[in-house]
């Protein structure tokens, strides 16, 4: 358990604790698995996928396979969009807003080429101006918390990521979870944690730090080392949903936790959507969760190579019932 975690920060006004974040990650932080990780509890704030502003308007939650959430999770909860268009930026806002979310987070980090091609993601941190511009809009648009998620840039130095987290603060930004790789790099090497150190030092706003943070060791060697308010966990939530409550409130997993986690968000992903895309969505999950195992690999394979529901759960009980061996910490190797 880490002691001063648990304090309190304030986000526009609002308090939230512990300072521990869900990192937004596409197709997986579903609001399957993030009524997975609520039920352990031990978290601030809770991102959804990625979902496009020009969609989002007219997005309906009973069918949208991103913009869905429960009602319970919203105090809480962060609804993450990507777009280049200023006012179509500002209207899905605006929805977010009416909806009830905490608050909207603009994604400035994410380099698929896809994504990019529009303007928006990563490629926004090539024209600052244009990205202070977007935030200064939709600050303007809604009256609840704005948070901007983005990485160090395209050049590996930390400069620009200070003057650019400078530029959105003074356009109206409440927060940032700041990951400190350049844009184009997919993990080929380690984040650099002083890079949240000058963008900390550059704003007078909370700064979540992001990156390779898998122990509590890591978060209290990130949170000190380089004075962020607190930590945004990705990964290491996926493999263990559990992780919030273990650092945060003390809570000590049983044995036996791994085999009800990978039951319980095969049912849950079954509550939440039909069965083609629960399963795709379990496939995709279960990489992550199989790292904890030493012969992890063949398992997330086997459940890979499942044709239905049936077949993945039955997987999942073989499994189990050989009593497999846990690593202590995940295999990075499956941390894909």
């Amino acid at each position: 358990m880490i002691p001063y975690i648990d304090r309190c920060i304030d986000i526009k006004g609002r308090r939230i604790s512990p300072r521990l974040l869900l990192a937004p990650m596409a197709g997986l932080t579903n609001v399957a698995f993030r009524e997975l990780a609520a039920e352990y509890g031990g978290f601030g704030l809770m991102f959804t996928e990625m979902c496009s502003a020009k969609a989002l308007p007219a997005e309906n939650p009973r069918v949208s396979s991103v913009f869905r959430w429960r009602g319970p999770e919203l105090p809480y909860l962060v609804c993450q969009i990507f777009g280049a268009d200023r006012a179509v930026m500002a209207r899905a806002a605006k929805r977010i807003e009416s909806e009830g979310f905490f608050g909207v987070d603009i994604n400035m980090g994410c380099s698929v080429a896809a994504i990019c091609k529009q303007g928006a993601g990563a490629a926004l941190l090539r024209e600052p101006g244009r990205a202070a511009e977007l935030v200064a809009e939709v600050r303007q648009a809604v009256a609840i918390p704005v948070s901007v998620k983005f990485r160090t840039g395209w050049s590996d130095s930390p400069g620009p990521a200070a003057e650019l987290a400078g530029r959105l603060a003074e356009a109206g930004a409440d927060a940032f979870v700041f990951h400190p790789r350049v844009a184009p790099d997919r993990r080929s090497r380690p984040p650099k944690w002083s890079h949240i150190q000058a963008v900390k030092e550059a704003v007078g706003i909370p700064v979540f730090g992001n990156g390779e943070v898998f122990s509590e060791h890591d978060c209290v060697r990130m949170i000190e080392t380089t004075g962020c308010d607190g930590v945004a966990i990705g990964r290491m939530a996926l493999a263990r949903p559990w992780i919030f409550a273990q650092w945060a409130r003390g809570f000590e997993p049983g044995g036996d936790i791994y085999q009800k986690c990978a039951h319980r968000m095969l049912e849950l992903l079954e509550k939440h959507f039909e069965p083609i895309n629960a399963l795709r969505r379990y496939k995709k999950w279960i990489g992550y969760f199989a790292a904890n195992f030493t012969y992890g690999h063949g398992f997330a394979s086997r459940v890979g190579r499942a044709a239905d529901i049936a077949e993945a759960r039955k997987t999942v009980e073989n499994f189990f019932c050989t009593d497999p061996a846990r690593n202590t910490f995940p295999n990075m190797n499956l941390f894909i």
